[in-house]
């Protein structure tokens, strides 16, 4: 493919090659046979992106904790094991330590409040968790139909894209055969009638030869 500058001084692209018409290489293996050695010998392309394609996004930009969890899955770590020391309630061990004893009973206050916490949300969990969790499913699936479809719609315009050059470079590659034909035709004619003048001339020179032999004769 090649480039030219056409009167706006835009690049105007040129196609050398019609992928969806050329066939040299199936017509003759020889010339697959010198791409392969040729492909083989050459290294192996940068496995970049088009420039057009947007760039990987970043995701949970503003939550660390998520992002270190998406890292950890990514990586596939196990979870750390839960802390079940702040579920226990250990006893003082020394009885006759007044501050062990308070320890000892902010720890139990603490844990009496969050088992009244883990009820609390347990009943709200009961009489809304269901339909909240339906709500979040529709949405979800919502979700889903909306992506497949513009998915469908996208592989639709790419199948439809893909027609249209394959169509159109048939007709091209047809065009280009009919006119690579004719020009074969055109050049076997030329040399046709260059080879008939050279015996026309050829025969000319042999008759001014015979007259000019005839007239010394005489």
């Amino acid at each position: 493919m090649a480039s030219a500058t056409n009167g706006d001084t835009q690049p105007a692209m040129i196609f050398d090659s019609l992928p969806y018409y050329d066939n040299d290489l199936e017509q003759f293996p020889i010339l697959k046979e010198k791409v392969e050695r040729e492909l083989a010998r050459e290294g192996r392309p940068p496995q970049s992106l088009h420039p057009k394609v947007p760039p990987e996004p970043t995701l949970f930009a503003s939550s660390p904790m998520l992002q270190a969890e998406l890292e950890r899955i990514s990586n596939h770590r196990l979870l750390p094991p839960l802390d079940t020391t702040r579920y226990q309630l250990p006893a003082p061990t020394n009885l006759n330590d007044e501050e062990q004893w308070q320890e000892a009973l902010k720890n139990a206050r603490a844990q009496l409040e969050h088992q009244k916490l883990r009820h609390t949300n347990l009943a709200l969990l009961q009489q809304y968790g269901s339909n909240a969790w339906r709500i979040h499913n529709y949405l979800n699936e919502a979700t889903a139909r909306n992506v497949e479809q513009g998915l469908e719609e996208l592989k639709n315009l790419t199948t439809e894209v893909n027609r249209d050059r394959k169509n159109q470079q048939t007709r091209l590659g047809t065009q280009l055969t009919s006119l690579e034909t004719r020009w074969t035709e055109l050049i076997s004619s030329i040399l046709q009638i260059e080879m008939a003048n050279v015996a026309l001339e050829a025969e000319i020179d042999r008759l001014n030869k015979t007259e000019v032999d005839l007239a010394a004769a005489l």
